[in-house]
């Protein structure tokens, strides 16, 4: 078994005692992409350069890395909305084909300081608008259980890397489930942190209210370490919270006694698989065996949510991709005159998901029907936030499926926007109200993994690490990996 296969405080030690370099972490990852990528397709770049120098570099300063925390040397990954100084960040769209910042994003940077070493950039849905990596404008990654299915998404990328064991850690953004989803597509962990927990500067914006950056990793232990390094006040985000960070590796004691648990009743409804169902219930019952106490609840707002999502963020959509005209930014298709070039630009940069979200959004704004869609959403948005706020007045946490069902097979809901939209259902009240969730993995159906998710009151990452952490190590589900992820 390779280093770059253990938990990233084992690889830590490794560092630290020398019996392992920075360098050939990144040799081993490197080999391990160039092996098992022509069957997944998770990167859209390799940057092998860049972090063979990088890494070279931290050899010669090894000393530091006791000083500098648990992620010295270790090699990682981001979905490709999060800008990379020098580095080409395309957001999954052509009209960003050619697009390289002149700065990093806030998170890239956190990871720099605690001596991370960045790999190279993920596959991801076009701007993150997406619930399987098909919308991605260059090619749809693969599922490592099955590639005949897909990751999830919109961060398929990042869970299908850390899935079959390219890389340890990788970072994903959420706006609607985008971590949780393709964690529990790929069998991994994901967490979705508190909205203004971690700095959005330097990520490419689909829906500036709901988007947030967090882990994708292999255990719950790995998430908490990852959080750790990217958690923080950033005065370049106005959004950015300024709240003290716990340690968050102290909380996980394996004991949830007395911890009162919610399960709402309306995730358990019509387009719930009943296999999925069932191991989500077992894994309820694991948590009572382990001594919290579990109650049935209502969300009744719960059934809005998907309605809601799908006017307030192709809203903010519509806003946000404005700025991609060819005058500035990425691809540029000339024309006889302003407009005509503005129009081809769009029409050929965009994809057909990005086209039509921009379009329901441009529609929902519009004079006359702002009140009757983008009010009566906001107005939902709020209902849904209340209801998960009067359950956490009695309740520490909420359990419920991640998504309705297993991952499902490549083009088999490509032509069914509405069916895919449907498939974010148990992930967007979450977004919608603000506060963190989890996805672990609970079993396997069919061969394909499910994922269990535990939601949290806001900035309370350290109770759902908590649960989440004693759930996974009084059960074997972590220890299922992917035959691609089971390392050599």
């Amino acid at each position: 078994m390779s280093q770059i296969d253990a938990s990233l405080r084992n690889i830590h030690t490794a560092i630290v005692s020398k019996e392992v370099k920075p360098s050939e972490l990144v040799e081993d990852v490197l080999q391990r992409i160039e092996s098992t990528e022509p069957d997944i397709h998770a990167f859209l770049q390799v940057a092998g350069e860049q972090a063979r120098e990088r890494a070279q570099h931290l050899d010669a300063n090894i000393g530091d890395a006791a000083k500098l925390g648990i992620l010295f040397g270790i090699p990682a990954a981001l979905k490709d909305n999060m800008c990379t100084k020098g580095v080409r960040t395309t957001a999954g769209s052509k009209i960003l084909g050619n697009y390289i910042p002149p700065y990093n994003a806030a998170v890239v940077d956190k990871l720099a300081q605690s001596g991370t070493v960045i790999v190279g950039k993920l596959n991801m849905d076009e701007f993150a608008m997406g619930s399987s990596n098909e919308n991605s404008a260059f090619f749809p990654t693969r599922n490592p259980w099955n590639p005949e299915y897909v990751p999830g998404g919109s961060s398929g990328g990042s869970a299908a890397a850390v899935a079959a064991g390219e890389i340890p850690f990788a970072l994903g953004s959420d706006t609607g489930g985008s971590i949780r989803q393709p964690a529990a597509f790929c069998g991994v962990v994901g967490l979705k942190p508190t909205y203004g927990l971690v700095s959005r500067f330097g990520l490419i914006s689909y829906a500036s209210s709901l988007d947030q950056i967090g882990p994708i990793t292999r255990t719950v232990e790995d998430a908490a370490v990852v959080l750790q390094a990217i958690a923080g006040h950033d005065d370049r985000d106005s959004t950015s919270a300024n709240v003290a960070i716990p340690v968050y590796l102290d909380v996980l004691t394996g004991n949830v006694k007395g911890l009162r648990v919610a399960v709402p009743k309306e995730y358990f409804g019509e387009g719930m698989d009943p296999a999925v169902s069932e191991k989500v219930r077992e894994a309820i019952q694991q948590l009572e065996k382990l001594g919290a106490t579990v109650d049935e609840v209502s969300l009744p707002h719960t059934k809005y949510a998907v309605a809601a999502y799908y006017l307030l963020a192709p809203a903010e959509a519509s806003s946000n991709l404005a700025r991609y005209d060819g005058v500035r930014y990425g691809v540029r298709v000339d024309s006889e005159n302003l407009i005509d070039m503005y129009k081809q630009t769009r029409s050929q940069g965009f994809g057909t998901e990005v086209k039509r979200r921009i379009m329901l959004g441009t529609y929902a704004l519009s004079s006359g029907y702002y009140d009757a869609y983008y009010l009566r959403a906001q107005k939902t948005r709020t209902l849904i936030k209340r209801d998960f706020e009067q359950v956490f007045e009695t309740y520490d946490v909420i359990l419920a499926p991640t998504a309705p069902t297993t991952a499902f097979k490549i083009g088999e809901k490509v032509n069914d926007p509405l069916t895919m939209y449907l498939n974010d259902i148990c992930t967007i009240p979450v977004n919608l109200a603000g506060i963190p969730a989890i996805s672990v993995p609970c079993g396997v159906v069919n061969g394909l993994p499910v994922g269990l998710q535990i939601i949290g009151k806001a900035f309370d990452e350290a109770t759902v690490l908590r649960v989440a952490h004693a759930f996974e190590q009084n059960t074997d589900h972590v220890k299922r990996r992917s035959n691609m992820g089971k390392g050599e």
